[in-house]
């Protein structure tokens, strides 16, 4: 198993019908905000969970905490060890980190943290070393190693990612999980479907159009009006331009400089 936890964001078209709008396989993030913001919710509406029963979802963290826990190796008698492996404060997750840590009742750590010897992962405690059975990873790929940048100092775990040994414990999700939802990917999934599953795709997902293709850059330049257009190499909402309107005013044609770098998606409307 290499994607433990997947964030996938749901929309509904103009007909009302369900659709996968992307999927989050590295480092899923945004669960923290479903959790708070429902907490303020039944609190400003409490009616409106008393008279249509929405399913609760305040078990959120202790699922995760049974989830993760399950995917440990074997730990004899003792409970397995689970950790959240943060990058420090100054990521724009890191409420998210401390928010499901101190839910789920385990330890946010950090690079410097956990150190590996014989094979095994260890967390330096005040009571002398303890053996870490899981390892929630909430940094990228680029951080699971130790490096120095800006103020983040070694935000990644010595040796953890150099000396992987998945027999005596679980990197949850695994480092290069990102390809299953790497945008530049999107545009052959219908591909893949047929390819490995040797079955057609819904024909109810929206399309992807990848700018690098002729066709594909002028069909999007066309309708700008109608899609949404990401940077392939950016996540958590950056590089991201719905339509050619920004705060209520059109911001004119936009050409990608570079059309490798891009890729457009059509809008809910339009799936």
């Amino acid at each position: 198993m290499y994607v433990h936890i997947c964030g996938t964001d749901l929309i509904r078209d103009a007909n009302g019908q369900f659709l996968v709008l992307e999927d989050n396989g590295r480092t899923p993030s945004g669960v923290s905000y479903v959790l708070e913001n429902r907490a303020v919710m039944k609190k400003v509406f409490p009616h409106l969970f008393a008279d249509i029963r929405v399913k609760r979802v305040e078990d959120y963290p202790h699922r995760l905490r049974d989830a993760l826990a399950s995917v440990a190796p074997p730990a004899g008698s003792r409970s397995p060890c689970v950790v959240v492996l943060s990058p420090g404060q100054f990521n724009s997750a890191y409420f998210e980190h401390c928010f499901l840590a101190r839910h789920m009742g385990v330890e946010l750590v950090f690079g410097p943290d956990l150190f590996v010897h014989d094979d095994v992962v260890y967390l330096k405690t005040t009571r002398g070393p303890q053996r870490v059975d899981v390892i929630y990873r909430r940094l990228t790929t680029t951080s699971s190693t130790p490096r120095r940048s800006g103020r983040t100092a070694c935000s990644g775990c010595r040796d953890c990612s150099a000396r992987t040994a998945p027999a005596t414990w679980t990197l949850a999700n695994a480092v290069g999980t990102g390809v299953a939802d790497d945008k530049a990917v999107y545009p052959y999934v219908e591909d893949m479907i047929r390819f490995y599953l040797e079955e057609g795709a819904n024909p109810a997902e929206r399309a992807d159009v990848h700018l690098r293709r002729p066709d594909d850059l002028a069909y999007s330049l066309d309708h700008l009006d109608e899609l949404v257009v990401k940077a392939v190499n950016e996540s958590g909402g950056y590089g991201m331009l719905m339509g050619p309107f920004q705060h209520g005013r059109p911001t004119g044609r936009v050409r990608p400089e570079d059309p490798g770098q891009t890729r457009a998606t059509t809008s809910p409307s339009r799936s």
